[in-house]
């Protein structure tokens, strides 16, 4: 992890953890419904104060949290068209499959390339510091394999450049 990134996820890891005290609470309009607060807003008093961690204006962490649930929002860093493609195919390829990430949301907030919901079930059923963990380490693999996946296609394009070259 570079120097620049660790105080950028500390601070995500802490507004994590800080908000990560879900409780269960059943709707206050439809009786027997417990749906996610953060989601459907029906009840302004459950509702924290979303927090915005930016490291610059492109890759920023949004945390909207509620009495039962969190939703965190990450900006993947894209510094040109290449990245912006990649991050995209990446990501639409990431919540076709929602389904195997129990947390993943299908579609990302607006503004934003990928997006988690986290319940009070969630936090039943898994440990809380695992959860937070999970996020942590996707938003430092994330950077890695857009990188990875930028090398391997220019390193693609040069061979193609070369052999299409060679003609000439």
């Amino acid at each position: 992890m570079s120097s620049t990134l660790k105080p950028y996820l500390n601070a995500v890891r802490t507004t994590l953890d800080a908000a990560m005290c879900l409780g269960n609470f059943n709707s206050q309009v439809v009786e027997r419904h417990i749906k996610p607060e953060v989601e459907v807003k029906t009840s302004k008093e459950l509702l924290l104060t979303p927090a915005v961690i930016a490291r610059n204006e492109k890759e920023k962490v949004l945390i909207e949290a509620s009495y039962n649930s969190i939703r965190v929002s990450i900006a993947v860093k894209q510094a040109d068209e290449i990245e912006e493609i990649l991050c995209q195919k990446f990501m639409r390829f990431m919540m076709m499959r929602a389904e195997n990430f129990v947390i993943l949301r299908r579609k990302p907030m607006k503004g934003y390339d990928i997006s988690f919901l986290i319940t009070n079930f969630h936090t039943e059923q898994m440990l809380k510091n695992k959860l937070v963990d999970f996020v942590i380490h996707f938003m430092e693999e994330i950077d890695k394999e857009i990188s990875e996946m930028k090398l391997s296609v220019n390193a693609r394009a040069r061979i193609v450049a070369e052999e299409f070259l060679k003609r000439f």
